[in-house]
């Protein structure tokens, strides 16, 4: 799950945009927005509605914008993505899971360790106050992890912005891997932003969305307001109780909901408080995203899948923005999900136990 920019414990300093008056400030990133993600479009860069929302995001962020999403719509939108991605799963992702389940298990055991020793070089070498890196480093449910690292004393700001810069790393470069090398080539089908609406399969589809939600936020599950429409959506869509729709239109709020919670995280302040870790930074996840292209061959070569599907499969984090590239690519979309899941579901069950325990060992170097 994506970290919230509107837990950011830093307050925004009014300079530059932050000195418009917040309606001027909305408006413009509803236009810069609306005119990246259009580009994108044009240039057949998958996803171009959450990458160029969450590119105008950074710019307002990182030029003194004060705006922040309210987090009622941002759990709104999880869940939607949630549920609309549920839409490509069948019952073939059991049958391929379950038929290649220790490489499964081995890539997504090798990703936490890769994410967990990045962050513990990173705290030895004293790059970072703390165990800072140790959290900063963790490789999904970013939002436990930083309960985690607030919990035991390392710095929520850097630690924020390590997630924030990974995940856009991660969707930058899967979209533009899905782009340029693996020939997602031009704009994709013209959209039908308002086609007819099935009434029932819709209001069906919208309590889905809802229960799975808040379900996933009162069992306090990380990515729960994603995961819990996901799975629900999933296994009514797969016995047939269910046709999910949604409007082109809706889907699109939720996408530039999504792409505004990471890029509006990029403030002034945090930038500021990160720039000594920055290239450290860049370089661990640099690292990470490397060592998650040697898994995807690994994949591609022992079980035949695509390339895409792989890379996008063993992406490190930003399940949902990974989704949502997925749903616009032509790749195995359960494949993809099935790993990611996977991957969630062991960060969950191992992540704050192996940071703790990291982190208890990792003192810095002198």
């Amino acid at each position: 799950m994506t970290p919230d920019p509107s837990e950011d414990p830093s307050a925004p300093v009014a300079s530059g945009i932050g000195r418009w008056n917040t309606a001027f400030q909305w408006g413009f990133l509803l236009l810069l927005s609306a005119a990246l993600a259009a580009g994108l479009e044009l240039t057949g860069i998958p996803a171009a509605l959450l990458m160029g929302p969450m590119v105008a995001g950074a710019i307002v962020g990182m030029n003194g914008g004060t705006i922040r999403l309210p987090r009622l719509p941002f759990l709104c939108a999880q869940a939607l993505i949630g549920t609309m991605i549920a839409e490509t799963i069948s019952p073939g992702i059991l049958v391929t899971f379950f038929g290649n389940w220790p490489l499964f298990l081995a890539i997504v055991f090798s990703v936490i360790a890769m994410s967990t020793l990045s962050g513990f070089v990173m705290s030895k070498l004293n790059i970072l106050p703390g165990t800072t890196a140790i959290w900063g480093s963790s490789a999904g449910a970013a939002t436990s992890m930083l309960v985690m690292a607030d919990a035991y004393g390392a710095d929520v700001r850097l630690v924020a912005f390590m997630q924030y810069l990974r995940v856009v790393f991660v969707a930058a470069a899967a979209s533009l891997v899905a782009r340029y090398w693996a020939g997602v080539d031009g704009p994709g089908p013209e959209i039908v932003w308002f086609g007819p609406i099935h009434l029932v399969p819709f209001l069906e589809t919208l309590g889905v969305a809802i229960v799975g939600g808040c379900l996933g936020k009162w069992l306090r599950i990380p990515a729960g307001v994603f995961l819990m429409p996901f799975l629900l959506g999933s296994l009514l869509s797969v016995t047939g109780m269910l046709t999910i729709e949604i409007p082109e239109w809706l889907l699109a709020i939720s996408y530039a909901m999504l792409g505004w919670n990471i890029g509006l995280g990029f403030t002034r302040t945090i930038l500021a408080h990160a720039r000594r870790a920055l290239l450290p930074t860049i370089v661990s996840i640099l690292v990470l995203m490397s060592f998650s292209g040697l898994l995807a061959y690994i994949l591609v070569r022992a079980v035949g899948i695509d390339p895409l599907t792989a890379y996008l499969a063993t992406s490190p984090g930003g399940m949902d923005s990974i989704a949502i590239i997925a749903a616009s690519s032509n790749v195995d979309v359960p494949f993809v999900m099935a790993l990611q899941t996977a991957r969630l579901l062991m960060v969950m069950a191992v992540g704050p136990s192996l940071a703790r325990f990291v982190a208890s060992r990792a003192k810095p170097s002198r």
